[in-house]
């Protein structure tokens, strides 16, 4: 399942790239990509776990940068 979310005060590409190849890491994910200039990420994995990994992917974004948030529906 494919899906995009909003993220909030991402600060640069840098930041997101180090958010994209955390997320990428985690069991489910099949593809992953951070856009820091529309703030968005297109998250593609399995759709049965989906809650699971998203919030592990909050969890690796605030690593990254405390501030930044993922925006779940």
């Amino acid at each position: 399942m494919k899906q995009t979310f909003k993220m909030e005060n991402l600060d640069c590409a840098n930041c997101a790239a180090k958010m994209e190849a955390a997320i990428a890491k985690i069991d489910g994910v099949e593809d992953v990509s951070i856009s820091f200039l529309l703030e968005k990420m297109t998250l593609e994995a399995d759709e049965s776990r989906m809650d699971d990994i998203l919030k592990k992917a909050q969890k690796a974004c605030k690593k990254v940068d405390a501030d930044c948030r993922i925006v779940l529906p």
